[in-house]
């Protein structure tokens, strides 16, 4: 061929992953309530995914049980570069049209088919038997859909899953998000790190969840709650947390942030800054406490606080406030809505046009 040859394997192959991560990222935009549930946003994919990078250049595994498209995964390839992830990237998820999404989203971001493995089923009831041998990760990430429905104390084998057995009780049947919590603990390598995003409510609900609160407090498990900003993901306007494990710390306190106030309006939703992500990772990294912001909290006055982990119990929010114009809001809130019309009709145009 001539020297004019385009070079796919380094140059076209960034185009074609940035391209589809755009794509997923304006279809989840406008996907409603499941455009959440296969993509999560690049920003809150850097902050997890540098949460568990503290300290670190290279890692050896990556793992997410409910991977969605892969962003999550992805993130690392982008942040440590794709060599740097020694032995590849593990995924599970339980929707076969975004398994398939995962897939090609790695096959277009360059990572070797060698390089990753991602499977197809539900995780906590029947997780990857080639994951299970290629366990433990040093460095797990996941956004698992929030309180979500699975088989519980239903199904008799879970409670003697070694996942689970170590709790003495199984997240409630009609909320797994423990599940989840309890099943990346079980599978992270002993000096490793996971981030995990999570329902707030499953830090202070009653009941089965705050016994495993219990194990997990009770056994210095945890090691930071994050608390985000509202309508950060697609499909939800909730404000989400954060539960940073570790099996092994230096300490015996839980680190609370509340990051409710660090975020700019984009687009009608809210995002985080880069500046956002290093004031939150700073924090992580030095474990200072500062006021309204963040707080070293020791595991006794968790333990007198009958296991709640909310961070609104540990950290109070600033009496400082701005006055709200509501006329104002109503009119951006307004104009809001009628750019999502347009952008909808747009979308709608153009899908009509390659039909």
């Amino acid at each position: 061929m001539g020297g004019g040859q385009l070079n796919y394997g380094h140059n076209s192959i960034d185009l074609f992953g940035d391209a589809y991560e755009y794509l997923m990222t304006m279809y989840a935009a406008n996907a409603g309530k499941s455009g959440g549930e296969f993509f999560t946003p690049q920003e809150v994919s850097e902050l997890l995914a540098r949460i568990t990078l503290v300290g670190k250049t290279e890692i050896n595994k990556v793992y997410d049980p409910a991977c969605g498209s892969g962003s999550l995964l992805l993130k690392f390839a982008k942040v440590l570069g794709k060599d740097n992830v020694r032995n590849g990237f593990y995924g599970q998820e339980i929707n076969l049209t975004t398994y398939n999404l995962c897939r090609i989203n790695m096959f277009l971001h360059d990572i070797n088919y060698e390089k990753f493995d991602i499977a197809h089923g539900d995780t906590l009831i029947k997780p990857s038997s080639f994951h299970i041998d290629n366990r433990p990760f040093d460095a797990i990430v996941s956004n698992p859909p929030y309180s979500t429905r699975w088989e519980g104390d239903s199904n008799p084998l879970l409670i003697n899953d070694e996942r689970f057995t170590p709790a003495g009780v199984l997240a409630p049947r009609s909320k797994a998000d423990l599940a989840f919590v309890m099943h990346i603990l079980a599978w992270l390598d002993p000096n490793g790190t996971a981030a995990i995003v999570s329902f707030p409510g499953a830090m202070y609900r009653s009941g089965k969840e705050q016994k495993i609160r219990k194990y997990l407090v009770d056994n210095n498990y945890i090691d930071a709650i994050i608390q985000l900003p509202t309508d950060l993901f697609y499909g939800t306007s909730i404000g989400t947390c954060i539960v940073v494990v570790k099996k092994h710390k230096n300490n015996n306190s839980i680190q609370f942030i509340d990051a409710t106030n660090l975020f700019t309006r984009e687009n009608a939703r809210n995002k985080l800054t880069r500046h956002h992500i290093e004031l939150i990772l700073d924090s992580i990294e030095t474990k200072k406490s500062s006021n309204n912001f963040s707080r070293l909290v020791c595991l006794q006055e968790i333990r007198d606080k009958e296991y709640n982990l909310s961070v609104t119990t540990y950290i109070t929010e600033s009496t400082t406030s701005k006055a709200v114009d509501i006329i104002s809001v109503e009119r951006k809130l307004e104009q809001s809505v009628k750019n999502q019309r347009l952008l909808r009709r747009k979308i709608k145009s153009v899908i009509d046009e390659l039909l």
